[in-house]
C-alpha cells in the first residue's frame, strides 16, 4: 500500500513523487516540505509529520523582509525596575513591561489562550511555509518592545556563548543570510518573521507557555504556578552550516553540538560502535514537528552503562548543550535527572562517526531524555553541503506534561 502524506497542498506519494503546489509556494519552500520525515531506509516510510492547517491567518500579507538586528537591540531602561535577581518574579515583571507597551492589535496576536494544541504549532519550516505558528512577528514590534522580548528571552534562556540566547540570535542571522541569496520570497526568509507569544497569561498561578519560534527554531518553556515544568520540545536547526558571516559577526550555532557528538562517537571502540550502530539510514530526525508520538517504545543501540566514566562524561557534555539552552538553574535540574537515568539510557548512531556527512545521525534515548541530531542536504541556500536538524524532548514533560 502506498502512503500519502499531505503538507498544506504539497502531496508526497511514496514510490513516486508528485508535487502539487496549492498556495503558490516556490521551489525552495516546496523543497522544505518535501524533505525526509526521518524514518530509516527512506524518506517517506515513517510516522508522517501531519499537515499544517490551511493559511487563514493572513501570514503572507504580514511577512517582512528586513533584518531586525536583534543582537544590536538595546534593552529598555525600564527593565531596571524588575531588578537583577534572576528567577520567575523577574520573568513575570518583564512580561508585564512588554504587555503594557503593546497596542490592542499586538496583544491580540501575542497574548493567547493556553492549549497544548496551540503549543504543538512549531516547525522547522520558514514562516511562509508554516503559517500556523501562533504569535506576533518580531518585526511587527517596535524597538522598545523588541528590547523587552530580548530581556525576556535572556532571562528564560542561557547566556552561554553559542548556546541559549546567543544561539537564537545566530539562527535569526541565518535567515537574514538566506534572505540575501534566495529568490523564494513567499518563504519569508528574514529575522523579521520569527514569532513570539504567551500561550496563557503569565502569572504567579496557572499554566502558560513562553513561545518563541521560527525557521529552524522552537523554544517552548511551560510554567505552572511559578515553576518551569517543561522546556521541550526544543528544536534547533541551521543553514548555512557550519559557519557563516552575517550581521557583523561569525555565526556557528550547532557546531558545538556536532563536535560533542563527534568526540563521543570517536571514543567508542569497534565493539561499542557495532553495538551502537542503528539499522537503516536516517535522513532526518524522527520526533520533529507534528511528530510528538514518533519516539519508539523500544530502545536501540549501546547501553550507556557499557561506557567508561570518561565516555559517559562526553555523553553528558553533549546533553548539556541542549539542556544548557535554558537558564542555568533550570538546566541543573534536568541534568541531575538525566545523569541519574544514565544506566537506563542508550546511545545510537547511523552513518559516520565524524558527524559531517549527509545522513549522519545520532540519538540518545533514556527513560526521560530523547535527543536527535541529523545531517541532511541543504534546502534553503541552494549551496552544496549539509545542515543539521536536532531536537531535545523530555518524554515525561514535553509541553509541561500537559495533554490539552
Amino acid at each position: 500500500m502506498k502512503h500519502l502524506h499531505v503538507y498544506r497542498g504539497v502531496f508526497l506519494r511514496a514510490g513516486s513523487l508528485a508535487i502539487t503546489v496549492a498556495l503558490g509556494l516556490s521551489s525552495g519552500a516546496v523543497a522544505h516540505l518535501a524533505q525526509s520525515n526521518g524514518s530509516p531506509d527512506g524518506p517517506l516510510n515513517g510516522p508522517p509529520k501531519g499537515p499544517p492547517p490551511e493559511d487563514n491567518t493572513g501570514t503572507q500579507e504580514r511577512l517582512g523582509d528586513t533584518s531586525i538586528l536583534m543582537d544590536q537591540v538595546a534593552i529598555p531602561d525600564a527593565v531596571s525596575s524588575c531588578g537583577t535577581e534572576p528567577g520567575y518574579p523577574r520573568l513575570l515583571c518583564l512580561t508585564e513591561l512588554l504587555k503594557s507597551s503593546a497596542s490592542d492589535e499586538i496583544l491580540e496576536d501575542m497574548q493567547l489562550d493556553y492549549s497544548v494544541e496551540q503549543g504543538q504549532n512549531w516547525s522547522n519550516l520558514p514562516a511562509g511555509a508554516f503559517p500556523a505558528r501562533p504569535g506576533v512577528f518580531l518585526g511587527e514590534l517596535n524597538l522598545e518592545q523588541r528590547g523587552y522580548v530580548k530581556a525576556i528571552m535572556m532571562e528564560a534562556a542561557s547566556l552561554t556563548e553559542n548556546d541559549g540566547y546567543d544561539e537564537m540570535v545566530q539562527t535569526l542571522n541565518a535567515d537574514d543570510y538566506i534572505g540575501t541569496i534566495s529568490t523564494d520570497y513567499k518563504a519569508g526568509y528574514s529575522s523579521y518573521n520569527t514569532k513570539f507569544a504567551f500561550l496563557g497569561t503569565p502569572a504567579e498561578t496557572g499554566t502558560w507557555q513562553l513561545y518563541y519560534g521560527g525557521h529552524h527554531l522552537a523554544f517552548t518553556n511551560t510554567y505552572r504556578d511559578g515553576v518551569l515544568v517543561g522546556a521541550t520540545p526544543s528544536f534547533r536547526g541551521i543553514e548555512p552550516f557550519p559557519r557563516f558571516l552575517m550581521n557583523g559577526r561569525e555565526n556557528m550555532p550547532l557546531m558545538q553540538e556536532r563536535e560533542a557528538f563527534t568526540a563521543l562517537l570517536r571514543s567508542l571502540s569497534e565493539k561499542q560502535q557495532e553495538a551502537a550502530r542503528l539499522e537503516g539510514v536516517y535522513r532526518d530526525i524522527l520526533a520533529g514537528p507534528q511528530a510528538d508520538d514518533a519516539i519508539p517504545e523500544e530502545q536501540e543501540g549501546l547501553s550507556v552503562a557499557e561506557l567508561s566514566e570518561e565516555q559517559q562524561a562526553l555523553l553528558l557534555a553533549a546533553v548539556a548543550h541542549y539542556v544548557g539552552d535554558i537558564n542555568d538553574e533550570a538546566a541543573a535540574v534536568y541534568m541531575q535527572k538525566y545523569t541519574a537515568e544514565l544506566s537506563d539510557t542508550v546511545l545510537g548512531f547511523s552513518g559516520t562517526t565524524e558527524v559531517n556527512t549527509e545522513n549522519d545521525y545520532v540519538r540518545i534515548h533514556g527513560p526521560s531524555l530523547w535527543l536527535e541530531f541529523s545531517l541532511q542536504s541543504n534546502k534553503s541556500t541552494g549551496e552544496v553541503g549539509n545542515h543539521p536538524h536536532s531536537v531535545w524532548r523530555d518524554q515525561t514533560d514535553d509541553y509541561g506534561g500537559n495533554a490539552e
